[in-house]
């Protein structure tokens, strides 16, 4: 069953009547631009065809009443008693369940001053859970979609994507940034979303995979990972000591030409974390400039070499990320890097179509002599962001 028909089933199995609509949004691939997003640098997110699904209708109740596949419980929360859960305090789980926590922070990041309708919501996604694929942006933003319409908002999609993050950030207490729920809003079929982070000016960047002949595939490693865990807390202050040390608002006010001097003033950690995210935002302004001028077989090095820099300097890398990597790259994919936060998750390889069948076999060869858990291999396209899909 496709997700789009298990969160229709949902929905009427628990509210007896059909949705006003159903929206759907994607998880989201990172081309590069990894733990550059909160340091207000620069990424190269795009969509992918696997999305998340919320059918949803008003009721009368002045409640959300929530269900999801990923669970059997029903959540019912009164709108009105939604700032009573949120924001969560620092160091803390939210009062609700996690998974229901990206669900209701978006309604409490979007409720109007006026009184608001109740929602019954039904999610289902087929985008992969901790698999650095960005499921949790995919539920926050459909939930922003769907709510946009049924409390007739009149959003715009990066005030979306901003409710996202607010919601993750301050209900479910992960401290991301905005790329993951920008990629999600503002998806484009074959264009990568070249983001400034601080700016939130954005563009779409042609990403010609399938008229180079390239397909991007998906290595889910199913080392599972979870953002409001103490390593990504522990880099993104990492990042901010390096800032301020160095006298900048954010590392995105530095150049490679300020690495002498941060190798001075900072500890060998830190500087570390700083020079990764320096030469990745480096790294994702020549790869925009060599998709657009030289098409995308030339993005190869610089995929493979932000994956050196995380594994090295940002240290969120684990082996099996690094042997999907070293396979992908020895049975001739152009290029290879982990993408999402690290600690687990996903590598994306860009192949040239012809060879993807002995990349998949390689990596699967490589994971059984490390007695790796066998990883699931899948290509991804480059998809539409946020929408009504019914």
């Amino acid at each position: 069953m496709s997700a789009l028909d298990a969160a229709r089933d949902l929905f009427a199995a628990f509210t007896g009547r059909e949705p006003d609509g159903v929206w759907s949004a994607p998880g989201r691939v990172n081309l590069i631009g990894e733990h550059t997003d909160y340091n207000d640098g620069f990424v190269l997110p795009f969509a992918i065809g696997q999305r998340t699904y919320a059918a949803a209708a008003r009721n009368d109740t002045g409640e959300l009443r929530v269900r999801s596949t990923f669970a059997d419980e029903c959540v019912t929360v009164r709108i009105d008693e939604l700032d009573d859960l949120f924001p969560t305090p620092a160091g803390r789980a939210p009062a609700v369940s996690e998974w229901s926590a990206y669900v209701l922070g978006v309604a409490w990041a979007l409720r109007p001053d006026r009184a608001a309708t109740g929602v019954d919501l039904a999610i289902a996604s087929d985008v992969p859970v901790g698999a650095g694929l960005s499921s949790s942006a995919a539920i926050e933003c459909v939930v922003a979609a769907a709510l946009d319409e049924l409390w007739g908002l009149g959003l715009g999609a990066m005030d979306l994507a901003r409710a996202g993050r607010r919601a993750e950030n301050e209900a479910v207490g992960a401290p991301t940034g905005i790329m993951d729920q920008a990629a999600s809003m503002l998806g484009h079929p074959d264009a990568a979303t070249f983001l400034d982070c601080r700016s939130l000016a954005h563009r779409s960047v042609p990403t010609g995979f399938a008229d180079a002949g390239l397909v991007v595939l998906v290595v889910d490693t199913h080392v599972r990972h979870a953002h409001s865990t103490g390593g990504y807390r522990q880099r993104r202050e990492a990042c901010e000591l390096g800032a301020r040390t160095l006298g900048v608002p954010a590392l995105r006010d530095l150049t490679p030409d300020d690495l002498p001097r941060a190798a001075r003033l900072l500890d060998g950690t830190v500087f570390r974390r700083v020079r990764h995210v320096v030469t990745e935002n480096r790294r994702v302004l020549d790869t925009v400039a060599a998709l657009v001028e030289h098409g995308p077989r030339a993005i190869g090095d610089l995929l493979t070499a932000s994956h050196a820099s995380l594994r090295d300097d940002f240290e969120v890398s684990v082996p099996e990320l690094d042997t999907a990597v070293d396979a992908a790259l020895s049975a001739g994919a152009l290029g290879a890097r982990m993408t999402g936060g690290g600690f687990g998750g996903s590598v994306l390889a860009l192949v040239p179509g012809d060879d993807a069948p002995a990349v998949t076999d390689a990596v699967h060869r490589s994971f059984a002599a490390a007695d790796f858990t066998r990883p699931t291999i899948f290509p991804v396209t480059v998809s539409a962001g946020a929408h009504r899909s019914r």
